[in-house]
């Protein structure tokens, strides 16, 4: 609008120049008044400048209604992804043609009826030319033209079919295939005769005449033994050479199953990683892999897990009842990761199982503690379901529930040995004699200050009662000793009637307390007063205190690194600390049993892979594998520093 008015002017002051130019005539002024300008009221007044400013549109061939975030379904890489190009194109009318071939059949036809049409209507022409007469047009408009072809209808195809197939293309699906060496195939034949028959049934008959022989004595033995207890006999019977050849491979064939249906959760064990903790900031997960439960063992408590020493997928798990009003019988069980399903080994025991250790150098020697004071060491290898070795009355029992037992190292005459601790305050040393279990007392737990007057004004003193202890890792003769009073003994083997330091260490009962496996000189306690603390076993005070706001069932070093381990408290959360990266709080808490009356009992680190294996008050054992942050292996440090002592494993100064 503004151009145009601006141009007006322009146009009328030209008009003017080109009127003077022209003769002067009659009705000029009517003509000058006529073209006289008039600007309306609300014209802008513009400068020179103003005027010459040229606006310019650009035109684009860009449909600003065409749709800019497209997505579409690419079946190559089987997701939906935006498309970049939008077709800019619209389209205002659209008419449908076609086109046919002049050699093809309609093609002539429709030649041939345009030629007969045009040549008809030229010879009526060049009548009416040389006649020169309208009579003779008339004559010639009024006569009949001579009768055409009819005229073929050709069908129109109101659909637009089109007589083939259309389909977008699929793309094809890559196949993966892995080719196995065949299975060896060998053949046999053999005849089968009336002899051959006949001496086969004539061995058999012989080794079952061999078998009732050498079952004759034992039954005898096994009926002398019923009548002595007062029981009913009952007859074993003997299992036949088929069984025994079938079920080696019965065992194989069932790990397979199980492999096959826990395929998934044997992946993630073997290949996944957590690739979300590289936006944790160092924090970290236990990923749940296998749950071992036995329908037997469901109202019995786990108190005690222990991994063997030599086969890293075979762990040991004792069951029994930390509620000392309703004690019950008692279980050991060994699981291995290759069959969760149930157990590799079954024993039943008559009281409660509160503890185990198997020994490093022997794997099938499974030493044990009950709730009734006994202590027994179970055989593996033996088909028996009783343990080989258990103490008694005579030889020297607890009086009190047997709380750990530990192996140690064989004696002067390399006999086993293993020492156990009890609420009797006393801490014995088994060791293995032929047939039978001898003790010997290495101390006793005094509470000082606290006398009772006995008969005839005797001092009685008062023991405390032993929850806990452990050996350190290169020194054979120190141990320390967890109580209920909360105190943590320092001893020594070598002195049966005083203690080498007493520490202060928790309110409540000490659960467990355990040396760092690298540094010699720092071990761990917990206790029902919901603290996790560390020590240094030459200071009084410890290093660090941790309240986990709930009681604290048991703690764990890690093997691969002396600032790493775990922690389980009652309230069904499982800790992990590792004081390289955080001194103060925990890399990982996680809930690892639901149920609020469900409580976590112990928990136990795996040797040599990245699992942990928990167990709860239900009977049932969790196995988790652990995220690559809270399994970070230790840095060597680059330079040895003068005091060895105070250097942790991985290389960060004394905790």
């Amino acid at each position: 609008m503004l151009l145009a008015m601006a141009i007006a002017p322009y146009r009328a002051t030209r008009l003017q120049d080109e009127d003077v130019s022209t003769e002067v005539g009659e009705g000029l002024d009517e003509w000058a008044a006529g073209k006289i300008l008039v600007k309306p009221p609300d014209q802008l007044e513009l400068t020179e400048a103003e005027l010459k400013e040229e606006f310019t549109r650009i035109l684009t061939a860009n449909n600003p209604h065409a749709p800019q975030n497209i997505v579409r379904y690419s079946f190559k890489e089987r997701t939906y992804k935006p498309i970049s190009y939008v077709d800019q194109m619209a389209i205002h009318f659209s008419l449908n043609g076609n086109m046919i071939l002049k050699d093809s059949d309609e093609g002539r036809r429709q030649n041939a009826r345009l030629s007969i049409e045009a040549g008809n209507t030229e010879d009526i022409q060049e009548e009416a030319e040389e006649a020169g007469t309208a009579e003779v047009a008339e004559a010639a408009e009024a006569e009949e033209p001579p009768p055409l072809r009819p005229k073929e209808r050709k069908l129109a195809n109101q659909f637009n079919f089109i007589e083939r197939a259309s389909k977008t293309l699929n793309n094809p699906l890559r196949d993966r295939a892995c080719q196995s060496e065949p299975t060896p195939c060998k053949n046999f034949s053999a005849t089968a005769n009336q002899w051959e028959i006949y001496d086969a049934y004539v061995e058999e008959l012989q080794k079952m005449e061999k078998s009732k022989e050498k079952e004759k004595p034992r039954a005898h033995i096994a009926k002398k033994e019923e009548k002595r207890r007062g029981r009913k006999s009952t007859s074993l019977e003997s299992q036949s050479d088929d069984i025994t050849k079938v079920s080696k491979a019965a065992k194989i064939m069932e790990r397979m199953v199980n492999q096959n249906t826990f395929d998934d959760i044997a992946q993630d064990f073997k290949y996944f990683e957590d690739a979300s903790d590289e936006y944790r900031d160092q924090q970290g997960t236990l990923l749940p892999l296998w749950k071992f439960q036995y329908d037997k063992t469901k109202r019995l408590a786990v108190t005690a897990i222990s991994w063997n020493p030599k086969y890293k997928d075979l762990f040991a798990v004792g069951y029994g009842s930390y509620d000392f009003m309703k004690q019950s019988r008692g279980m050991l069980l060994l699981y291995t990761m290759k069959n969760p399903s149930f157990p590799e080994y079954i024993f039943s025991s008559e009281s409660g199982i509160m503890c185990l250790d198997i020994h490093n150098a022997h794997p099938h020697l499974v030493a044990v503690g009950f709730y009734d004071g006994n202590v027994a060491i179970y055989n593996l290898k033996k088909p028996s379901s009783q343990p080989s070795y258990k103490s008694s009355a005579k030889s020297g029992k607890h009086t009190d529930p047997v709380w750990q037992v530990k192996w140690q190292k064989d004696d002067m005459d390399n006999n086993l040995n293993f020492f156990s601790v009890s609420s009797d305050g006393r801490i014995v040393s088994w060791t293995l004699v032929k047939n039978e279990l001898v003790h010997t007392d290495v101390i006793k737990l005094s509470v000082e200050g606290t006398t009772m007057q006995g008969p005839e004004g005797l001092q009685l003193q008062t023991l405390g009662c032993g929850t806990s202890f452990d050996f350190h890792k290169k020194i054979d003769y120190l141990f320390l000793v967890g109580t209920e009073e909360g105190k943590i003994y320092k001893c020594s083997k070598c002195y049966s009637s005083q203690f080498l330091d007493v520490f202060e260490a928790h309110h409540m009962a000490v659960d467990a307390v355990s040396w760092n496996p690298y540094h010699t000189k720092v071990f761990i306690s917990c206790s029902s007063d919901w603290t996790v603390k560390i020590w240094d076993h030459t200071i009084k005070t410890p290093m660090f205190i941790y309240d986990l706001n709930s009681a604290v069932g048991d703690v764990a070093w890690s093997p691969y690194s002396s600032t790493v381990f775990a922690a389980v408290t009652t309230d069904g959360k499982a800790h992990v600390f590792d004081l390289s990266v955080n001194k103060y709080e925990a890399i990982c808490t996680q809930v690892v049993v639901a149920k609020k009356k469900n409580k976590i009992t112990h928990v136990q680190f795996n040797p040599v892979y990245p699992v942990v294996i928990i167990g709860d008050d239900r009977g049932h054992v969790t196995c988790l594998k652990l995220s690559p942050n809270l399994r970070r292996m230790p840095k060597q440090p680059a330079v040895q520093l003068a005091a060895p002592d105070k250097v942790l494993h991985n290389g960060s100064e004394g905790i």
